[in-house]
């Protein structure tokens, strides 16, 4: 979206789904990696690559390889999501590269945390809380799917503490449906699960009173964000990459701090919102974006590479 906001076409690759160039072996579980000569094809008029994922979680690594060795020398921007680490299974798979990795390859990168909608829209706050049956109770929200890291047994604490419906908007995975199960049964709160086709996300956070983010480990962790651009409190655990976020000078509750976040929700206070908002706005904000990545990238105001231009002149 960016980039098309400073003039550019976006063609999207991909393993499969509606794209605009097919390359099978970028498929996840596919059995034969795409070749070189098709990388090139389909990257042949590209002036940027944006990598979604495809070096982040090593479900294709033979696909990673080929489209490392394709990159080379080439404008790239790497987005990742899921990383081995945080998957039992894969956590012993090396990882993407960083950017001390690619320094020592001549290339020089730079991080960008996400950015967000700063004026989401308002979701549905009364017609979705009549949806889920619920009335005066305190409604908290988890935003995630649930795994072992999701740590949903704090959220389920905290409700219980609380006194509160616990909202799970996103499916278990990776086999934990089982182990789910067991701890909702064990644990007495009280539980909606899942987010209706008709309903957006956004409903979801204007019908809440808390956002929960209860994670042991993120990548970046979004909802963090987005309870902040829809003006909503956030319990947190300490997760190691929330210390950089918080460092911005957000204000969130911890977890276990069960007494200020009953307090708070009994007297909110408006304030706090806005402030936390404040700074989404000045170091977050999606509208921004553009103009980070032509400076990321070295484009002039009207989208054109700098040193292109420089080229073109001589």
């Amino acid at each position: 979206r960016a980039l098309e906001q400073l003039g550019h076409d976006v063609t999207l690759v991909a393993g499969e789904g509606p794209v605009d160039r097919l390359v099978t072996g970028l498929r996840i579980g596919s059995r034969e990696a795409p070749s070189r000569d098709e990388l090139e094809s389909a990257l042949k008029d590209a002036d940027l690559v944006i990598v979604e994922n495809l070096a982040s979680l090593p479900l294709n690594i033979k696909a990673r390889d080929v489209l490392y060795d394709v990159l080379d020398a080439r404008l790239a921007l790497f987005r990742h999501h899921d990383l081995p680490w945080q998957r039992e299974h894969l956590a012993t798979v090396p990882g993407p590269r960083d950017r001390r990795e690619l320094a020592h390859r001549g290339i020089t990168a730079t991080a960008m945390m996400n950015s967000f909608d700063c004026e989401p829209p308002q979701g549905n706050r009364d017609a979705t809380r009549q949806r889920l049956g619920i009335k005066e109770q305190r409604l908290l929200l988890l935003p995630s799917r649930v795994i072992p890291r999701k740590n949903v047994e704090g959220a389920l604490s905290l409700a219980a503490s609380l006194g509160a419906v616990l909202w799970i908007l996103g499916p278990a995975e990776d086999g934990y449906g089982p182990q789910l199960e067991s701890i909702l049964e064990r644990s007495g709160v009280e539980v909606r699960l899942g987010l209706a086709s008709d309903m957006t996300v956004h409903d979801a956070y204007g019908a809440c009173d808390l956002v929960v983010m209860s994670s042991t480990w993120e990548g970046f962790g979004n909802p963090v964000l987005e309870s902040v651009t829809h003006q909503k409190a956030l319990a947190v655990h300490p997760y190691p990459v929330l210390h950089e976020i918080r460092s911005f000078g957000f204000e969130f509750f911890d977890l276990d701090d069960v007494a200020a976040i009953a307090t708070f929700l009994s007297r909110p206070d408006d304030a706090l919102f806005a402030r936390n908002l404040r700074i989404a706005r000045s170091h977050f904000n999606v509208a921004d974006l553009p103009a980070k990545l032509a400076a990321v990238l070295n484009l002039d105001e009207s989208g054109v590479r700098e040193s292109d231009e420089r080229e073109r002149g001589r």
